[in-house]
């Protein structure tokens, strides 16, 4: 019996939360990583939150999404201290790097943003996601090399549930645009091994 007991403390302590900030210009996928990662998480059974907010510009102005995805109920949407975030452009950095937890990580699309981050109480993760995307033919799946280096490295949730959630997000018809992503996503976790 004790064993049991035993085997449900463990289970307690192994609760998975995460807590996450996506930011960037309009027009960069910040907020579809986002959705990307809420769909993923109920896939998988998880509790999400995806909370989105953005400049009044079509393109080109600011957009960022809180996300957190728990075994727990979420009790707010509000991001203020993230285990996770991800910045694809220097206004983002400057604004949202005081936001990453002590022992937490930050993703930087080093393509873009030529500044290094200042603290040193965080794991930081460069990664030239608009280098790849552009190498790759499509600048437009810098937002999946990015998720794919954040899944590499944080485990939020497994990569083909990703994969199964852009489906949801691209709506119907644009399955043909999986592969990319999926190639996206490997070559944003091969960049920071």
């Amino acid at each position: 019996m004790m064993s049991d007991n035993k085997g449900l403390a463990n289970m307690a302590d192994t609760n998975m939360l995460h807590e996450m900030i996506f930011a960037g210009f309009g027009g960069q996928g910040v907020l579809s990583m986002g959705q990307l990662l809420a769909y993923a998480g109920l896939i998988e059974n998880k509790n999400v939150s995806w909370l989105p907010a953005y400049g009044p510009e079509m393109r080109g102005g600011t957009a960022n999404c809180n996300v957190i995805v728990s075994d727990e109920e979420v009790g707010s949407p509000v991001v203020t201290s993230a285990s996770a975030v991800v910045v694809m452009n220097r206004p983002s950095l400057d604004k949202f790097e005081e936001f990453v937890a002590p022992g937490g990580k930050l993703f930087i699309n080093s393509s873009l943003i030529d500044k290094k981050a200042t603290r040193d109480d965080i794991e930081v993760y460069y990664v030239p996601a608009t280098d790849i995307a552009n190498e790759m033919g499509n600048v437009r799946v810098a937002n999946i090399v990015m998720l794919g280096a954040l899944l590499k490295k944080i485990g939020v949730c497994e990569p083909e549930s990703v994969i199964e959630s852009l489906a949801k997000v691209l709506g119907p018809g644009k399955e043909k645009f999986i592969p990319i992503n999926r190639e996206a996503m490997q070559k944003g976790a091969d960049s920071i091994e």
